[in-house]
């Protein structure tokens, strides 16, 4: 077997692997007498079937068979050997002047396009600047996250009269042209969220209710035309609520209330632990650090796109991207040429990020380690967890969660690249001047 490289240019090369009948000839008769030794076919015993039957009947699918397992066997490994760095995959390079035979005594030649990765230099230095982000809590934020909390502990009731974040418990009655109630339509009995309805109008219409009283109600207006919710409201499928004009009639069966919990120690110690707050401060207090942690999170994100946005703009390199864009169509049978020049730009922007890492990695040594992996599944299966409950879960039930969630290849390959990333991301924070500066989240919020 002969295997060369012809490079186009810096980009771009062709690979020709050459296949002479000895290369394959031992493989091809192995696989053959194997095949015949386990082969069931009538007329033979089992095992006793002539090896040349076996080749009559399926010598050829063996042969092609054979030589794609030593082609992709010979790429890889010359690849490897030659530390030969490409994008994608090497693409079989098509010549209808070809025609094999077949018949155990071809000798082959394919050939392959490859992109070449380019050069990368990357220089960090305390020239460039970076703004790191404190978000605080401000009131408004602070105020609707205790109010969430404290309606997630808190007891349901029954006024008389709806308010403005009531739930309705009501007959919704589907309802004719002329207002009549439509015979045949839809008639169900579901709960209204008075904090769903986005149309204050409608909404000013449902404030002051009492149980049996009756209105009309136009559902896509009350809801934005929000399929979602029509359809849970209804009973009904997403499909369908699209394409509900009706209006309905709606009679008010109860008014519920979910009331906030009271602020005292059998309230703290439910969330929080015996003991570990007292008072309605130490409460705040843990509340502030607990979404200022949440901030943290999305400040972080914010200096890292900063840095990804840098780096990709300043760091020149050139890609194959003729070669990229025939890659994308070939291992992506349903890319429209419409859907691949939209996305173009975006996918060569994240693949020199790619390469921009890696060069960051292998310069500096950085190495990713296992521990580090679960510890960061770990960390973000808590904060999932958090968003449903202040109250840390134990750590040996978050310890089984994380092992069974990297158990799933895509979530450890996904939790890796992260890990990955933000070794990069502190390796840059290292080297470059970060300046610091105290927002509020209201504020951070316009920013992004």
């Amino acid at each position: 077997m002969n295997i060369t490289q012809e490079k186009i240019n810096d980009l771009n090369a062709i690979i020709k692997v050459s296949i002479a009948p000895e290369d394959y000839t031992e493989k091809v008769d192995k696989t053959i007498k194997d095949q015949a030794k386990k082969a069931t076919i009538p007329g033979f015993r089992k095992g006793m079937v002539p090896a040349a039957h076996i080749k009559k009947m399926y010598g050829r699918s063996i042969l092609v068979e054979e030589i794609n397992k030593m082609l992709s066997d010979a790429l890889n490994n010359y690849l490897s050997e030659n530390k030969v760095e490409i994008l994608g995959q090497p693409l079989p390079k098509m010549d209808d002047t070809k025609e094999f035979k077949w018949d155990f005594t071809d000798a082959f030649e394919f050939e392959y396009e490859i992109g070449l990765a380019p050069a990368v230099e990357v220089n960090i230095s305390d020239a460039d600047q970076f703004k790191a982000y404190q978000v605080k809590a401000d009131e408004e934020t602070l105020a609707s996250r205790i109010k969430n909390i404290r309606k997630s502990y808190g007891k349901m009731t029954n006024p008389e009269v709806s308010a403005e974040e009531d739930v309705l418990y009501a007959e919704l009655a589907e309802l004719s042209a002329d207002g009549s109630v439509f015979e045949g339509g839809i008639n169900h009995t579901g709960s209204i969220r008075l904090d769903q309805v986005t149309d204050e109008a409608v909404k000013s219409t449902l404030i002051g209710l009492k149980k049996d009283d009756v209105l009309q109600l136009d559902l896509q207006k009350a809801f934005n035309n929000n399929e979602n919710i029509i359809a849970k409201l209804l009973d009904i499928t997403e499909e369908a609520a699209k394409e509900m004009k009706s209006t309905f009639q709606v009679t008010v069966k109860n008014v519920n209330r979910l009331e906030e919990a009271d602020l005292n120690q059998e309230f703290f110690d439910k969330i929080f632990g015996e003991g570990v707050v007292t008072d309605e401060a130490g409460f705040t207090a843990k509340i502030t650090e607990e979404i200022e942690g949440m901030f943290k999170q999305d400040a972080d994100r914010k200096l890292q796109n900063d840095m990804y946005t840098k780096l990709t703009d300043e760091v020149k390199m050139e890609l194959p991207d003729e070669f990229l864009r025939k890659w994308l169509k070939a291992t992506n049978e349903k890319l429209t040429d419409e859907e691949l020049n939209e996305g173009y730009e975006d996918f060569a922007k994240n693949l020199k990020w790619t390469l921009i890492e890696n060069k960051i990695i292998k310069d500096n040594n950085i190495e990713i380690k296992y521990d580090e992996v679960f510890a960061t599944a770990k960390e973000r299966l808590a904060a999932q967890f958090r968003m449903y409950s202040p109250a840390p879960m134990p750590d040996d039930q978050l310890t089984q969660y994380t092992t069974t969630f990297l158990q799933e290849k895509d979530n450890a390959n996904r939790i890796f690249e992260e890990v990955k990333a933000l070794k990069v991301f502190n390796h840059i924070k290292s080297v470059a001047t970060i300046n610091e500066e105290e927002i509020a989240y209201n504020k951070f919020i316009e920013m992004n």
